[in-house]
């Protein structure tokens, strides 16, 4: 169970990358007081938090009984989060949110699909495949994907620290840059869906 915790604990980390969604939240909450930076920080893990344990609970079931296979679910999020890499690139995603008043960027984009990315939301489904890993292991992985959420929440919580070092051309600049890897990081999602499920149509 040790090696499954620690196998668990790297994919995790690698799919929710909270080292990225600080990179994110950063550039988009760069306008924000050091108050409302916060309470951003807060309800999005929250949100995501809600998200992913859902997933977790209750996503395999979900998908199942909607016929919705994983690499289908794993395509979709791919093209969404390529949509949001291409707005990021292209667009300020911070003034646009700005001129819809019931936009909250703690749950859009921060929470989905910045946190709680599709990759984050496919790997906690198949860490906790009920036809694998018996319900001590689930729980495990749960308390994994809370931990690794609470690192995320501390390093957004102090953000302004490093909003500081880079002001606001950096995290334009941030912006860009992590929307052009989002970007990337979403046209390999949709490949290797793609690729999975070339393989499944050529088993005999």
């Amino acid at each position: 169970m040790f090696d499954k915790a620690i196998q668990d604990a790297l994919i995790i980390w690698a799919t929710i990358d909270p080292i990225g969604t600080l990179a994110i939240f950063s550039a988009l909450t760069a306008s924000m007081s050091v108050t409302q930076r916060r309470k951003t920080a807060t309800r999005a893990v929250l949100y995501a938090g809600g998200v992913l344990i859902g997933s977790l609970v209750i996503g395999q079931i979900l998908l199942t009984a909607m016929g919705i296979s994983l690499l289908s679910f794993q395509l979709a999020g791919g093209i969404i989060l390529f949509l949001f890499g291409l707005q990021m690139v292209f667009g300020n995603t911070d003034a646009e949110a700005g001129k819809e008043p019931d936009h909250n960027v703690a749950i859009f984009p921060i929470a989905i699909p910045a946190t709680a990315t599709p990759g984050a939301i496919l790997a906690v489904i198949l860490l906790t495949d009920n036809q694998i890993y018996p319900i001590a292991q689930q729980f495990v992985t749960g308390l994994i994907v809370i931990a690794t959420l609470a690192i995320t929440w501390v390093m957004m919580f102090f953000s302004d620290r490093i909003l500081a070092v880079i002001g606001s051309g950096g995290a334009s600049l941030l912006t860009k840059i992590m929307g052009m890897i989002l970007a990337a990081l979403s046209v390999q999602l949709v490949m290797n869906a793609v690729g999975a499920e070339q393989w499944v149509n050529l088993a005999p």
